[in-house]
């Protein structure tokens, strides 16, 4: 039997990780079952793809240094990263010299979230390879919790990366503009009222911002969702 939206306690561990084309279909069929709008819009063509990267420092690391950047420059940034750490871990980065991470095409800021990820995950205060197991306020708060690491790289890590069910962005505005248009609002809902729409979608809002993404991408006719692939 699936998991029914709402069915699950908000703070406890995912039953399951989102890591599979049938894991993301048992969560739309909950979603769909639970909320009309979300019927709806997947039955006009919001069907998301599964969409993974790889978990660990890189899997963060990637999220941030394509911040804030268009698809071309922050591919041909991360080209030249790998290219100076083609093991790119916690260890390595810590080690290099801030000239050659600048000269790689890093900003001053995003050279200080790294080194701090890299100092939390080596001293245990963000336990990466852990975070899949708690729930997913749990998880976001140790990552926030971190310099530099904000609400929606935090979420987007915890959903992509780690494929946590439960994970939110709410702060994203393709996801908003989604929500607008689903909900027939004339303005988009702000962060907290989009997080408080989503309470009937747990423990599925994972796979309600993937459908919104996609029904964005309907509606717009563009691609607005994170890390595309």
């Amino acid at each position: 039997m699936g998991i029914a939206a709402g069915a699950v306690d908000a703070a406890g561990p995912p039953a399951r990780l989102l890591d599979s084309e049938a894991v993301l279909h048992e969560g739309v069929e909950a979603l769909t079952a639970c909320d009309p709008v979300m019927a709806r819009i997947v039955a006009a063509g919001a069907v998301p793809p599964l969409r993974k990267r790889p978990p660990g420092y890189e899997g963060l690391a990637g999220i941030i240094v394509a911040q804030q950047l268009s698809t071309a420059s922050a591919g041909a940034i991360w080209g030249r990263l790998k290219r100076l750490l083609p093991d790119l871990t916690p260890e390595t980065f810590a080690a290099a010299a801030d000239p050659d991470l600048k000269a790689a095409g890093l900003s001053g800021p995003k050279i200080r979230t790294l080194r701090a990820v890299a100092e939390a995950v080596g001293t245990g205060r963000l336990p990466l390879d852990a975070l899949h197991i708690l729930g997913a306020d749990e998880a976001h708060r140790l990552m926030v919790a971190v310099h530099g690491i904000g609400p929606w790289t935090a979420d987007v890590y915890l959903l992509f990366c780690l494929g946590h069910p439960d994970a939110f962005p709410a702060g994203d505005l393709a996801l908003q503009e989604a929500a607008r248009l689903a909900d027939g609002l004339d303005a988009r809902p702000g962060a907290a009222a989009l997080k408080e729409r989503a309470e009937l979608w747990r423990p599925w809002r994972g796979v309600a911002a993937k459908v919104l993404w996609a029904y964005y991408r309907v509606a717009k006719a563009r691609d607005a969702a994170p890390l595309p692939s």
